[in-house]
């Protein structure tokens, strides 16, 4: 039997120089994860459950050709890379394109700022869940369903490469989520709220606030107008905007979906023009705290943050290895992996729109009528196209704030509304909600952020006007 703290490192040098001779590039991780899942409906548990798993994966290139295994049982391991290099002589036609990188030695472990959640017990985690659905129940009478979920996980890594890198890493992560449904008559309206975090338990134990807030929306919902459907400048909160810069533009800016689409790499051309002098635009996990932090990638590329836009030009987009290889340009430690079960893939980071020099209050300044939308309810992307649902919204006449709105849904074209920014808030604010999801690797931490964005011609669905 395998003990991976003990003998993972060892393991995975030996097997590294007994097989790296025999392909272009040889990757062996190990992982050993553990975590809890709460979910409340009502007051019923569905699920209470505390999961530990250990198990790796090979990744093999030959001549262009990858082979990939996924495993469980480390006793197998030498099989899963013998047949690994097997499958990628057999598809390999061509040349092993990666982008050179410094092989590196490290060990290191995210830091807490507060309290490890493992050192909480499962029935303390239950409870809390407990107490965050009393709350949104008692909110008020019209309140007819509620759902809260407690997640955290605890993962560490070993990454060796035939290139000379041996990395162990390890983090943590938490997450909650909350939702409240109201009904009155034949109306029914939800309010959400998600909380993640790397840092501290504490930073999920103190949510009272942000729970009674999710289910009050949904009951205020029920009694407000909803909007006239119509093209308006549009004034969005810092969480829209972090939604919409991860959403709209950061899926765009993988490198994998360039240069796997010719057109989209056209469209996404290095120098092209996207917005105003005032944009700037960057990802990266270099900045320490937050949920799409470390310290490297699941190739052992060093984190970085790189501007994808500065001064309203496009300069850089995101790269795994094999991407940057292909495309000549410099790897930006982009390349993840949700869990050993899956190989590394481009996935963004924290994704922010930097801070800009404008006020908030006069954003909305000069709008005759318009709409202010905060937080999201949901939203989903198709190529460059973007719908997003707002969590709150209100009106805006003559620059100032008016009546409140429901069913505002933001549609547009990510590289149009890049250009229809017009204003861009002196504010800032992380949001550390987000769960990414590409390829099948659903539910990977992210960050996002930005200011207060004030947009023009944004085309908001709601009610339509009578003919």
């Amino acid at each position: 039997m395998i003990d991976l703290q003990s003998d993972a490192k060892n393991l995975l040098t030996d097997l590294i120089k007994r097989y790296k001779h025999q392909v272009d590039y040889l990757a062996i991780r190990l992982e050993e994860a553990d975590g809890i899942d709460i979910l409340l409906r009502g007051d019923k548990v569905e699920t209470l459950s505390e999961s530990i798993s250990i198990g790796g994966q090979v990744r093999v290139c030959h001549k262009g050709g990858w082979g990939f295994a996924s495993f469980d049982r480390l006793d197998d391991l030498v099989l899963h890379i013998e047949n690994s290099i097997s499958a990628a002589k057999i598809v390999g036609e061509e040349e092993t394109l990666l982008a050179e990188i410094q092989a590196i030695q490290d060990t290191y472990t995210l830091p807490l700022t507060g309290t490890d959640p493992r050192q909480i017990s499962l029935l303390d985690k239950k409870n809390l869940c407990h107490r965050y659905n009393e709350i949104l129940r008692q909110v008020d009478p019209k309140v007819i369903a509620t759902l809260v979920r407690y997640g955290d996980s605890a993962q560490r890594c070993w990454l060796a490469t035939s290139d000379g890198t041996l990395i162990e890493q390890a983090w943590i992560d938490l997450e909650m989520r909350f939702a409240a449904t109201a009904r009155s008559g034949e109306t029914v309206q939800t309010g959400r709220e998600t909380v993640g975090s790397r840092n501290a338990y504490e930073d999920l134990a103190n949510l009272d606030v942000a729970v009674q807030g999710a289910a009050q929306r949904s009951v205020d919902a029920l009694t407000l107008p909803p909007i006239q459907g119509g093209t308006y400048t549009v004034v969005i909160d810092p969480v829209l905007t972090g939604l919409f810069v991860h959403e709209a533009f950061g899926h765009l800016s993988e490198a994998d979906m360039a240069y796997e689409n010719p057109d989209l790499l056209e469209s996404m051309t290095l120098g092209r023009r996207f917005g105003s002098k005032d944009l700037q635009i960057f990802d990266g996990a270099a900045p320490i705290g937050h949920r799409g932090s470390y310290k490297y990638d699941d190739e052992g590329v060093p984190a970085t943050t790189t501007q994808l836009i500065e001064d309203g030009v496009l300069v850089g987009r995101l790269h795994s290895r094999e991407t940057a290889g292909k495309l000549d340009e410099a790897p930006t430690g982009n390349a993840r992996c949700l869990s050993y079960h899956y190989p590394p893939i481009v996935r963004m980071t924290n994704t922010w729109i930097g801070r800009g020099k404008t006020p908030v209050p006069q954003l909305f300044d000069g709008i005759k009528e318009g709409v202010y939308a905060k937080n999201w309810l949901s939203g989903m992307t198709n190529g460059e196209m973007f719908v997003f649902t707002a969590g709150e919204a209100w009106m805006i006449r003559d620059g100032q704030l008016a009546e409140p709105v429901r069913d505002v849904t933001l549609t547009g074209n990510a590289f149009e509304t890049l250009a229809d920014i017009e204003g861009i808030g002196d504010d800032f604010f992380w949001d550390e909600s987000g769960g990414c999801g590409k390829s099948g690797q659903n539910g990977l931490a992210v960050g996002c952020g930005g200011p207060t964005l004030r947009i023009r011609d944004v085309v908001v669905g709601g009610e339509a006007d009578e003919i």
